[in-house]
């Protein structure tokens, strides 16, 4: 997952290492970040650019790899930050929470 983008800042003359990598993919997994390519963007900018120097070659690069994308390509970014949002939900109502559907109700119209 992202080896190509990893390969490719590495194709560019980036002095990116595997502990950054491993770092980007931990952020992503712990739903650091929304669905935005954007966000990927500052996140991947913020775990692999060690040196502020090599800001004008990341975005670069970034732009070159992800020219014309909205998401992430493979990854459901959309699909992973509403999961995440759901169990944010649950935990603060205390693990308990359950919509009128899933109780088998019609919510606040029923008849």
């Amino acid at each position: 997952m992202l080896i190509d983008f990893f390969l490719h800042l590495r194709h560019a003359k980036l002095p990116v290492s595997i502990k950054e990598y491993l770092m980007l993919l931990e952020a992503m997994r712990e739903h650091v970040i929304g669905p935005s390519i954007d966000d990927f963007y500052y996140l991947s900018r913020a775990t692999l650019v060690k040196d502020e120097r090599n800001f004008d070659k990341f975005d670069k690069a970034f732009g070159a790899y992800f020219k014309g994308v909205q998401s992430l390509p493979g990854i459901d970014l959309a699909h992973e930050h509403a999961i995440a949002e759901q169990d944010r939900k649950r935990q603060a109502f205390g693990g308990g929470f359950e919509s009128e559907e899933t109780k088998g109700g019609h919510g606040r119209f029923d008849q």
